[in-house]
């Protein structure tokens, strides 16, 4: 109750990278500050906001304000692209110039709603900069897992050094994937001019992190002692469960999975933004026909490409894995999936998302990471037992003997026993610690502000 006597009159501005995938954390994390007394605001272009109103529902329309920010529109990025949804991969570093140059945008907000705190995503690293030119205190908020940004800190701070766990590695194939990710990011950030060079005395003393530190706690102690940070774990930042049960794909899906026996079905989805090559595809149906267990996939195909799964996927592989197995195109009701009890397992590209739903609801993991970030979160979920890796051949491909044997082995073999049971005592601990890893989080945002505010104090 004092906390949010304290925080009731102050006001957070939320600044989330162009993606759905960073705005529903975001969304969710203002959600609970509003629930401490804090009024948010959440800036970002119109055709985001959008979508953000739609997940506004009516007891957080009062507390929760959108904000819009326009970036330049030009013939190469129209409005409809000034968000990664839909957005064709060529424009993705069109974007992230396009938003640094809203920079005077931006400011004119901050000069009009006069936050005491912005929050922002790590992608818009120029953020606290800007603030200081308002005196307005910045605090970084990363939805990516800890060890991986560890993981990067360290071969900044300490070149040539082995990351002092050796648990969390890169494969060859892997690191030369990092590196291009590495060059194209240093390649968008370097658009500044000199007033936003400007340090502010906040930046880099917080960070907010989606996670707890009963996940990756460990890490979050390195990262804190290599950068002089506090990192304050704000929890999984799920969003409450859409009341849509009248869709009847979904309904159909969710009585088929219930005439499956416990533990018995496999749920497989790779994101929304990652679309598995056609090569990767038949690798998966092909072991997933080899391994003999009942499974629901999620099948993804680019916006623009108007393809028929069944014409993606092997030659009668409908036919041959008949009623033990479910194609889903585009959307599908993961929690709602995850949650039933005849889930034995969920095969993932390693997403920080997908790997703290499966945790808190509890399923095995079966990591497929993609991405150059994604390895690692696969081998973290490995290291605390809630889950196994497929290995990829030495070429970076993945077999379908191999990811066959992988999904008999948690879901038929007397692994999958060992590995729910861990993963849902990791499930318990993260639910008992979420609260008071907010408050604590609480807390330190609160005496940042009011530094700030009384500075003699």
């Amino acid at each position: 109750m004092g906390t949010q006597r304290a925080t009731s009159q102050l006001k957070i501005l939320m600044f989330p990278w162009l993606a759905y995938g960073h705005i529903s954390p975001h969304l969710e994390l203002a959600k609970k500050l509003t629930g401490r007394g804090f009024s948010v605001y959440i800036c970002s272009t119109p055709i985001n906001l959008g979508f953000i109103k739609k997940k506004i529902t009516p007891n957080y329309s009062a507390s929760i304000q959108l904000v819009e920010l326009h970036l330049p529109d030009t013939p190469e990025l129209p409005s409809h692209y000034h968000t990664t949804n839909g957005l064709p991969p060529h424009l993705n570093s069109t974007l992230q110039r396009a938003l640094n140059r809203a920079k005077p945008d931006l400011s004119n907000v901050l000069e009009t709603i006069k936050p005491d705190l912005v929050i922002y995503d790590v992608f818009q690293s120029w953020t606290a900069a800007l603030t200081a030119t308002h005196n307005i205190p910045a605090v970084i908020f990363t939805i990516a897992s800890v060890t991986n940004i560890a993981y990067f800190c360290h071969s900044f701070v300490k070149p040539g050094i082995e990351f002092p766990f050796p648990a969390i590695y890169l494969s060859d194939f892997e690191q030369a994937k990092a590196q291009i990710a590495a060059e194209d990011a240093r390649a968008n950030v370097n658009e500044t001019d000199p007033a936003s060079e400007r340090p502010n005395r906040f930046c880099d003393s917080i960070m907010l992190v989606r996670s707890s530190r009963e996940i990756d706690g460990k890490y979050m102690d390195y990262l804190s002692d290599i950068r002089n940070l506090k990192i304050m774990p704000v929890g999984t930042l799920f969003p409450e469960p859409a009341d849509d049960d009248q869709d009847d794909k979904k309904t159909e899906l969710i009585q088929w999975l219930g005439t499956k026996s416990k533990h018995s079905t496999v749920f497989i989805a790779f994101g929304s933004e990652y679309f598995l090559t056609k090569e990767e595809m038949e690798e998966m149906a092909f072991a997933l026909e080899l391994s003999g267990v009942n499974f629901i996939w999620a099948v993804r195909f680019p916006q623009g490409q108007r393809i028929k799964p069944e014409k993606a996927l092997p030659e009668e592989f409908l036919e041959r894995t008949g009623d033990r197995g479910r194609i889903v195109e585009g959307w599908a009701p993961q929690a709602k999936i995850l949650g039933h009890p005849s889930i034995g397992g969920f095969i993932t590209h390693s997403g920080w998302s997908s790997i703290l739903e499966s945790m808190v609801l509890g399923v095995p993991i079966i990591n497929m990471p993609m991405h150059f970030d994604q390895p690692f979160n696969a081998r973290m979920v490995v290291e605390i037992g809630a889950g196994v890796e497929v290995v990829r051949d030495k070429n970076g491909k993945f077999d379908r003997k191999v990811i066959a044997e992988v999904i008999k082995n948690v879901v038929v073999e007397k692994m999958g026993g060992n590995l729910r049971g861990k993963i849902r005592g990791v499930s318990e601990k993260i639910k008992l610690k979420e609260n008071q890893e907010f408050d604590e989080a609480v807390d330190m945002l609160t005496e940042l502000v009011m530094k700030n505010n009384h500075p003699s104090n």
